[in-house]
């Protein structure tokens, strides 16, 4: 029995999470269970699973930390977003607990800190995200110097086929309407822009010790499959499953097992994304466009000016997205904002003061230019 601690458990991840434990009871109980505003279904969280601690934010901010350490939990689940959890995920891998990481905000800004904590401490980082669970997937068992790149796959969100002067302008509605995945509003939003594709650029490198240039992302429409290792002899291992997060939750939770989520007889062409009795199969991949999507190139950058630039790309977006979904500025002024802030703060070293530093830059400068007439010049 694996007692599992849940950080964001009324979030998109969070709760998928309970479905993956609820469906297991034989081999997992809740631990505890941390939330950010929505009371009312911690309370229906907690009546179910019976955790030994349920905070929210309303319990101050060490309720994560409480959360993740007093509950005697074998793995932490970081499903939040922003860098929120950061004490709590730093002092669970300190002590030697194991953490599926569901938290891009947190990889991308101190993922070199969080690693080498994990290393001295045993503790294992388990990746959440489909893509980065495809890759380790892949991995297992192979020469991490056999590796020559690797490939994150996209699904493109609601923009991948419209006109890119059309795009600056999307409502929110526009934003949330993802054709494939199920997630909490800030990870669509970012799906819309392709920022979520530039942090988990950035996650992959910090994962798999890889430079940019050995990290590729190509557009697959069908969603299926999820991530591929090249290898120095011309080889390619993929992974691929349906487009439903409890996956990478299950193996992340189980590793090194995986759940039995199957009833009865393996359609293996349904499996693989094909239609109820059809008798083929396509998959599509293309490479994204710079003009559609500059959060992914502006990702990328970041990553190679390294230092604490990435920190400055994450808590920049996290608030341009904030804004975009309250109505204050338009879908557009997202990327301006990033390109905008990562000129103007110097990427200073990866440490934490410098971390929390560059990160409180980063805000500084986005709030100036969210209430001046600077976003505003750099539009036209």
């Amino acid at each position: 029995m694996k007692r599992v601690a849940i950080l964001g458990s009324t979030g998109s991840i969070g709760t998928q999470a309970l479905e993956v434990i609820a469906a297991h009871p034989e081999r997992f109980c809740v631990a505890g269970l941390a939330a950010g505003r929505n009371v009312a279904l911690l309370a229906e969280q907690a009546a179910r699973f019976s955790p030994d601690l349920a905070t929210s934010a309303a319990d101050g901010p060490d309720a994560l930390r409480r959360v993740a350490l007093q509950t005697r939990a074998d793995i932490v689940l970081a499903a939040t977003d922003g860098f929120v959890a950061f004490d709590a995920v730093h002092g669970a891998l300190e002590r030697g607990i194991d953490v599926a990481l569901a938290n891009k905000e947190l990889v991308v800004a101190a993922g070199e800190l969080l690693l080498a904590v994990a290393h001295r401490s045993g503790a294992r980082v388990l990746p959440v995200d489909s893509e980065h669970s495809a890759i380790f997937q892949c991995l297992i068992g192979e020469d991490p110097a056999s590796v020559s790149s690797i490939i994150l796959t996209a699904s493109g969100g609601p923009f991948r086929d419209t006109p890119p002067e059309q795009i600056a302008n999307a409502t929110l509605a526009q934003a949330l309407a993802h054709p494939t995945w199920r997630m909490g509003t800030k990870n669509t939003i970012d799906s819309a822009t392709m920022m979520n594709k530039g942090l988990e650029v950035i996650e992959a490198s910090r994962l798999f010790a890889l430079p940019p240039e050995k990290i590729e992302v190509v557009i697959h429409r069908q969603s299926i499959a999820h991530g591929f290792v090249v290898f120095s002899d011309g080889s390619v291992k993929g992974q691929l499953c349906a487009p439903d997060m409890r996956v990478p939750i299950g193996l992340a939770l189980a590793y090194p097992d995986r759940l039995a989520t199957l009833q009865g007889a393996i359609d293996a062409m349904a499996l693989l994304g094909a239609e109820p009795l059809a008798h083929e199969l396509r998959y599509d991949f293309e490479r994204p466009s710079r003009e559609r999507f500059a959060c992914l190139w502006l990702a990328y950058e970041a990553l190679k000016r390294g230092g604490t630039a990435p920190a400055v790309l994450s808590a920049t977006n996290e608030l341009a997205v904030e804004a975009f979904v309250a109505g204050k500025i338009r879908f557009g002024s997202i990327p301006d904002l990033v390109a905008l802030a990562l000129d103007a703060v110097e990427p200073g070293e990866v440490t934490w003061k410098g971390i929390i530093a560059a990160d409180a830059a980063a805000r500084a400068v986005t709030r100036n230019h969210l209430a001046s007439a600077t976003l505003a010049s750099a539009q036209r």
